[in-house]
């Protein structure tokens, strides 16, 4: 494995992080490449059967005027023209195929590159350099603080006050760079916790910049 990105940094989504070991993936694929762009047996019954058509012509023309030519050579003729087309379509079926065995190799090389899926910035990479990665397992960490979520637990008596889409101030605790921002109300809980009380409500902020570290606290007034 090797990193093409580091704890830290910001990615764009699509951009390599982590490229595992290819190099028989990427050996196979370009195998497969250089099968399906060989045109040389298809360009050759290509041309040989242009040449064929041309011959059968004029060995028609003379066995209808002049009769100099044996019915057998002229059959024998035919026979090969249509040994000849079937050849060509032969291997246009095969170039088919043979492109879709490289496409499917190329693939297979590129799930080897691991993409970032969205834009965001990479906050943990868990495989060494040099080390494998069980299927499945997370390989890295990567979070878009671009737009911040604030989960608030409220009175279930206060909640009805609260409605998705509406404006809500924000205070963050002490110490962020940035004391209060104005978000939305994204999610109001249509029950309440039967232990609590209490109503799940999500809103949600811009954060241009990341001058807000996601992790810290905040709070809302909610008028009675």
């Amino acid at each position: 494995m090797k990193r093409a990105a580091l704890p830290g940094q910001t990615v764009k989504a699509n951009q390599l992080v982590l490229l595992l070991d290819d190099r028989m993936q990427e050996i196979e694929s370009n195998r497969r490449r250089i099968i399906f762009e060989d045109q040389s047996e298809f360009q050759a019954t290509r041309d040989r059967l242009r040449i064929l058509d041309t011959l059968l012509l004029d060995l028609r023309a003379v066995f209808n005027k002049t009769g100099s030519v044996s019915k057998d050579e002229l059959l024998r003729m035919e026979a090969e023209q249509l040994a000849s087309q079937g050849r060509l379509a032969q291997l246009v079926e095969q170039k088919k195929r043979e492109q879709l065995e490289y496409e499917s190799a190329e693939r297979e090389r590129l799930q080897r590159h691991i993409l970032a899926p969205i834009n965001g910035v990479i906050t943990k990479v868990i495989p060494q350099v040099g080390e494998w990665a069980k299927a499945g397992d997370p390989m890295l960490h990567m979070v878009d603080t671009s737009v911040a979520v604030l989960r608030l637990a409220v009175p279930y008596s206060l909640a009805g006050t609260l409605k998705v889409g509406a404006k809500q101030l924000i205070r963050l605790e002490p110490g962020s760079s940035v004391s209060e921002v104005t978000g939305q109300i994204k999610f109001v809980s249509p029950v309440a916790d039967a232990a609590s009380g209490l109503v799940q409500v999500e809103v949600s902020f811009n954060n241009p910049g990341q001058r807000i570290k996601t992790g810290i606290k905040g709070m809302i007034e909610i008028a009675p």
